[in-house]
């Protein structure tokens, strides 16, 4: 990486002009003051010792970042070799511009003695090592802090990422093994009805494995695989038994979310619910877009309850499985709350839409 990046080479050209400026100016009125008759004297002193410096400030920072990590000893030897060559090529190049332009305009110019010259610009010159080291070594640290802090959020996005993996393989193992039992369930009764059903479920299966290959896709697309799992549940249970409610709206449908999201959810809406009422159950799916975020209801409502088959107050283990994708994906900007509601069960999300 170059000690100056190309986009901060033009502002770093312009700052040292501001300071040139500046100085230049407050100098201006000292040598007016004194009686001075050539008023581009003071800017060319100045302009002359504002290159050296912005060329040596450059090489201070090089080499604070090659003792980065060095010796205390064998930084300060460093130092003591650095301060005298910063001093030395600050004051050859000052007054060698300096010289050079008084030559071009003829006009005469004697500096100080060399021995007074380095004892008055070499105290200066230490101040300024000094503080250029300080503000280099603060530099450095910040960049250091900024790629340790990018490495990490890499690293966490890495493990978020392995986590989702992780979690979404779950979902279909528990999907199947629950889909193929309620199959079972059927196939001695009424064969025509268990191939159909397994025609459907492969058909089910197709589409889950594609949606898990992309691993995030539209609400809308996540209902294209609900759809038919419910289809499914109601072949299995029987229209009279299993009524589904979906309305989601289009601004609702383009919001993207983890793959099979809603699978599992749905799924428990269906094999716990159904199984606790007699009568008929109305499962319903709503989704709308508010202010930037995607809410999400599943709901089931039954006509007649088992009071002895008390629901799972977390919603078993496809909602824990929910519950973890979320928190990966989204951390505390998603929400999600599961109880009872009425005569049935729902379960309420609220997501960032991403679309």
């Amino acid at each position: 990486m170059p000690i100056l990046p190309r986009r901060w080479r033009l502002p770093y050209v312009a700052l040292l002009a501001v300071v040139g400026l500046l100085l230049s100016t407050s100098a201006l009125q000292a040598y007016r003051l004194s009686g001075g008759t050539r008023p581009w004297e003071p800017f060319l002193w100045e302009f002359s010792s504002i290159p050296a410096i912005g060329m040596l400030a450059l090489g201070v920072h090089a080499l604070m970042g090659r003792l980065r990590g060095q010796p205390r000893p064998r930084q300060l030897a460093v130092h003591a070799l650095a301060l005298p060559a910063f001093s030395g090529l600050h004051i050859a190049g000052m007054f060698g511009l300096r010289l050079l332009v008084y030559a071009l305009v003829d006009v005469s110019y004697r500096p100080d003695p060399l021995p007074a010259l380095l004892v008055f610009e070499g105290g200066k010159d230490a101040v300024t090592y000094i503080s250029f080291c300080l503000i280099s070594r603060g530099v450095w640290m910040a960049q250091a802090a900024a790629a340790r802090a990018q490495e990490l959020e890499r690293a966490r996005r890495e493990l978020a990422e392995v986590r989702l993996a992780r979690l979404a393989d779950q979902v279909q193992p528990h999907f199947l093994f629950n889909t193929l039992n309620l199959i079972s369930s059927v196939m001695y009764e009424d064969v025509a009805r268990a191939d159909r059903l397994l025609c459907q479920l492969a058909d089910l299966l197709r589409q889950t494995l594609a949606a898990q290959q992309r691993a995030e896709q539209t609400l809308g697309e996540e209902l294209a695989l609900v759809e038919p799992f419910l289809a499914l549940m109601q072949a299995r249970f029987g229209p009279e038994r299993l009524v589904v409610q979906i309305d989601a709206d289009a601004a609702a449908r383009a919001c993207r979310l983890p793959a099979l999201l809603l699978l599992a959810p749905v799924e428990n809406a269906v094999k716990h619910d159904v199984a606790r009422h007699r009568g008929r159950v109305t499962v319903g799916i709503a989704a709308r877009l508010q202010a930037g975020r995607l809410r999400l209801g599943i709901s089931n409502h039954g006509d007649t309850p088992v009071p002895e088959a008390a629901p799972d107050p977390e919603g078993g283990l496809g909602l824990r499985n929910l519950r973890e994708r979320l928190q990966a994906r989204y951390g505390d900007a998603a929400r999600i709350e599961f109880g009872p509601d009425g005569a049935g069960m729902a379960l309420r999300m609220e997501l960032p839409c991403a679309s």
